[in-house]
Parts: C-alpha cells; structure tokens; sequence
C-alpha cells in the first residue's frame, strides 16, 4: 500500500512537470496584470538558503531554526532550542538578514519563536536635475519585520502556527508602519514521510509612507502618496521522501503559489542527504519571469560539542538581477544526536 502511495505521487510529480514545460498555456498567467501593485516588497525575498537552492519548495521541511519563515506550524516540531542567521546578497550594496530563534515548550508539544527580517540598501546620493552627480548628502531606505511567532501540534500528524509581524519601513524622510501575519499548517503521514503544507504569508492590510505628498523643489507636480497592500501570498505545498535509508535520502517536494500581486507559479525541489551530514540541493520555478536556470545549494551538518551545527549556502541565477547568494548559519543548543 505504501509503495502505491509513493508511485501515484512521483507520478503526478512527473506529469505535471512534463506538462507544464511542454505546454505554457496549461498554466495561465492568472494575477499577471497585477503585477507591481504590493508595497513592502522585501517581505517576498527568500532569506533562507535551503529554501533557496529548493526554488522556494519550503512549506514541509524538517524543523529548523528558519521554521518560522518557511512555515510556523513547522516549530511544533522542534525538540531542540534553534538559534539561525541568514545573510542574503542582492547587488548593488543590498543586504538582507534573518535573525531567528526558537524554544519548545511543554514537552515539545509547542514552540515559541522570534524573528527579525531586516533590509538595508545602504548609502544612497541625493541627485537633483542640476546636480545629476549628486549634492554632496546621502538617504538610505532600511525596511524591518520584526516576528512573534507561535505553534503547537494538534495531534501526532497535524500541527499549526502563526507569525505576527509588525513592520517599519523608512525611505529618506518618509515612514510607514504597519502589521501582517504568517499563519500556517502541516499534515504529516505515515507513508514514505509524505507531507502536506498549506501557508498565508503576509497576510495584513493597506498602508502607505506618512506624509501627504512628497516634496518637489522645480517645476514638478506633487505625487500622491496612496496606499498600497502588504505582498500576500498563499502556498499550497507537498513533500514525499522517495529513498530514505540509514545512509542516505532524497526528498521531493512541490509547491503551488498564489500571490495577490503577480502570476500563480509552481516550485519544484529535490534535497539529497548523505549520512545526514552533507546535503545538495536544487530546485526550479516554473512561471517566475527572469528565472529560467535551476537553483542550487549545499548544506553541512557537523557535530558542535553537545550541539547540531547546520551550514547552509544558496545560488539563484536570475535573468535581470544576476547571481543571488544566500548563507546560513543554524544551531540546534543541547543536543547529544542528529536530528
């Protein structure tokens, strides 16, 4: 019966992905035109690694200290205190980081977390029309989301969470504060580790920098300053583990999104681990404008004294922003075995 189960998902896995490449119209370009209408778009840049070199595919993965961002019901999953920081590199001076901790509670039953998700564009020259080069002063543009993050398993198999985010943005003099929030769950069952995973991310309402209008100094008419919504998304996501032996494992998973303000697309990925030591990692997105290569990734799992040490790196070659790389560091505190 298992081994049905396992063939009737690699199955729908294989055709869907064959049909999709062989025929773009089977999937529409549904929420297309609404394309660019979302503020707080650094919410929607993937931070964490291993997510990453998956394309994404982020919503059934084994619990880590990036539970929270991938899925929060994964946090109910934690039977170690994880703490991660992720680095992600974006061009031109860009910078973004993910700082996260979780801690179980009652008997790992729960989990409580928090989590910061930080983007800096750094120094900025303010250009004038009759001073193209620049007027000798500098802005900066930071955004923030700073996480309070709660799960608990329902049940031997099913588990739920939720991330409440409040969120500050600052572009030179003008400021915006609002909040959103993650909610998540997971279904786990008995066959070949086959998982189901269903996210509302940046779930929150309309907002817009303070002020009325932005200051003009020649000849220009004021720009209204109208509000805008957060860059909802909801997932729907699978994971099957095909080959799963004492020495090695190769996990698949699927994932169909659907954000409020660009196309539906799919992500695929595919995880291979080795003595539960040393991962590689690779995944596509199937209907993501300027991504047509493969994403890749590698992770390393060493023993640190009494703790699990995870290292994590990402590449995502993009058609119009170039190479992204992502690191990651991940700790799992007090712990005598590999998880």
């Amino acid at each position: 019966m298992k081994a049905m189960y396992t063939y009737r998902f690699m199955l729908l896995l294989s055709s869907t992905c064959f049909a999709l490449q062989i025929n773009a119209q089977l999937l529409p370009n549904l929420g297309g035109q609404r394309a660019g209408i979302s503020t707080l778009t650094f919410l929607k840049n993937d931070v964490s690694p291993r997510s990453m070199a998956l394309a994404g595919a982020n919503l059934t993965l084994s619990a880590d200290g990036m539970a929270s961002f991938h899925n929060p019901a994964l946090m109910a999953q934690n039977e170690l205190a994880h703490f991660a920081i992720n680095d992600l590199s974006l061009g031109a001076g860009i910078q973004q980081g993910y700082i996260s901790g979780i801690v179980p509670l009652k008997a790992s039953t729960s989990a409580f977390g928090l989590n910061v998700n930080y983007l800096s564009s750094g120094s900025m020259k303010v250009r004038t029309e009759f001073q193209p080069n620049g007027t000798g002063q500098l802005f900066y543009s930071n955004q923030m989301a700073i996480g309070l993050a709660y799960a608990k398993k329902l049940s031997d198999r099913f588990s739920f969470g939720v991330n409440m985010k409040y969120i500050y943005e600052q572009m030179a003099q003008y400021k915006n504060h609002t909040v959103a929030a993650d909610l998540g769950f997971q279904y786990t069952t008995d066959v070949k580790d086959l998982k189901f995973g269903i996210v509302v991310k940046n779930f929150g309402g309309n907002s817009a920098l303070n002020g009325d209008f932005l200051e003009v100094d020649f000849n220009r008419t004021a720009v209204n300053l109208d509000k805008y919504p957060v860059p909802t998304v909801f997932r729907l996501g699978a994971s099957i583990k095909p080959i799963d032996k004492n020495d090695q494992s190769l996990m698949v998973a699927i994932q169909l999104e659907h954000p409020n303000d660009n196309s539906e697309n799919i992500r695929i990925g595919v995880e291979y681990a080795y003595l539960n030591l040393i991962f590689l990692r690779t995944g596509y997105k199937i209907n993501v404008l300027g991504q047509k290569a493969p994403t890749f990734g590698a992770g390393f799992k060493p023993k640190l004294g009494r703790n699990a040490l995870m290292v994590n790196y990402a590449l995502n070659i993009t058609q119009y922003l170039g190479n992204i790389h992502s690191f990651g560091i991940d700790v799992g505190i007090n712990t005598t075995k590999r998880e």
